[in-house]
């Protein structure tokens, strides 16, 4: 999984003036018609599902705040102009009402030779993944479906912490996706790192998964048991209740079982069997706190501890010229800048608006990346 970052993203009031959304298209219908007639759709793919790749498509078409809004009207835009005429693409969705149409529409495929069906199950999947598998505070509310004619596809989706003013955006590629729970994404951008957070995607929740899965193949009348047992512990651990003696040690407030467990999900479960953790994620009724219900018993009972560490920990800065806090990624902003400079001088635009956008171009880019150039 390939975990960068490139800004704060802060939840901004407000629309993107009508004045600079009509600009926007038509800048991003050539860039991708460029991208799509020189190097094919799966290129095109990737350019979107990369985040630093993201961030500098947004800046050059104009939309220089880098928050929420970065995403959305970035999205909105490309979903407005990407057709199967011109860029042999489209994309689907949107935020709110609009996210959760995806899968009506990509079944809606079927009638251009597409496995509407299959893709729909995917955008399901993602969404699932991104909301119960990684619980890290942020509540998705953008969902949007790139898809090629060979059933190639990227998703970029982004949730918000209303406590924070903070947005977090997730990037999917289906090249990348050998399995939807083993760290899965391509990218993850987000204004900060929480102390905490469930990753259920990470590779060091392994153990977790496993017992988890064994968990819910037992009688859901012992599952109960078990997570009685834990609930009436309250905000305890639950050593004295183990070894009969010792004091109480204080548990972390996000180690405290969640109120609320959706026993029909967990039944269902029961009755399904599921052969990996991925079935037993997508059984309907399996939200975030019956997901973290039973990786808490998973953690407490059987001492299969999950990753409680934020995915995103290494994005958080890019750091300075001297490596702290972090080295600047040069490669990918290298990288991203000359594939942008070069799809900018090749498309079909007017020259005025070339300039216009490399000059934005040349703004996102970090400073050192202007030292470089001069020979610093």
């Amino acid at each position: 999984m390939k975990r960068a970052g490139v800004a704060d993203l802060k939840l901004h009031p407000g629309k993107a003036p009508h004045w600079l959304v009509k600009r926007m298209m038509p800048m991003a219908s050539a860039l991708c018609e460029f991208i799509v007639d020189e190097f094919g759709t799966l290129e095109l793919l990737r350019r979107l599902s990369d985040p630093v790749y993201f961030q500098a498509l947004s800046n050059v078409l104009g939309y220089d705040w880098d928050s929420s809004g970065s995403t959305t009207v970035t999205c909105g835009v490309l979903k407005s102009v990407l057709s199967w005429e011109k860029h042999s693409m489209v994309g689907l969705g949107g935020k709110g009402l609009a996210s959760r149409k995806v899968p009506d529409q990509l079944r809606a495929l079927e009638d251009y030779g597409l496995d509407g069906y299959g893709l729909s199950e995917i955008s399901k999947a993602v969404a699932k993944v991104d909301n119960a598998a990684v619980q890290d505070g942020y509540q998705l509310y953008q969902h949007v479906f790139f898809v090629d004619p060979d059933e190639n596809w990227t998703v970029v989706q982004q949730g918000m912490d209303s406590s924070s003013d903070d947005a977090r955006r997730y990037h999917w590629i289906s090249e990348d996706v050998d399995s939807f729970i083993d760290e899965p994404h391509t990218g993850m951008i987000s204004g900060q790192v929480k102390k905490t957070t469930l990753d259920l995607t990470s590779k060091e929740s392994d153990e977790c998964r496993k017992t988890t899965l064994d968990v819910v193949k037992e009688d859901p009348r012992k599952v109960r048991k078990l997570f009685d047992d834990v609930k009436a512990y309250g905000e305890s651990t639950l050593i004295p209740w183990i070894e009969g003696n010792g004091p109480e040690v204080s548990m972390p407030s996000y180690k405290v079982i969640p109120n609320r467990m959706d026993w029909n999900a967990v039944r269902k479960a029961y009755e399904v069997q599921p052969t990996g953790y991925e079935d037993m994620l997508f059984i309907e009724g399996m939200g975030p706190a019956t997901v973290r219900g039973l990786s808490l018993i998973s953690e407490m009972i059987y001492g299969s501890t999950p990753s409680w560490s934020d995915p995103v920990r290494m994005t958080f800065a890019f750091g300075g010229k001297d490596g702290v806090p972090y080295p600047v990624p040069r490669k990918d902003y290298d990288e991203a800048i000359k594939f942008m400079e070069q799809a900018l001088n090749d498309a079909k635009l007017g020259r005025r608006d070339r300039v216009v956008a490399l000059r934005r171009l040349r703004k996102f880019a970090p400073p050192i990346l202007h030292a470089d150039s001069q020979g610093s």
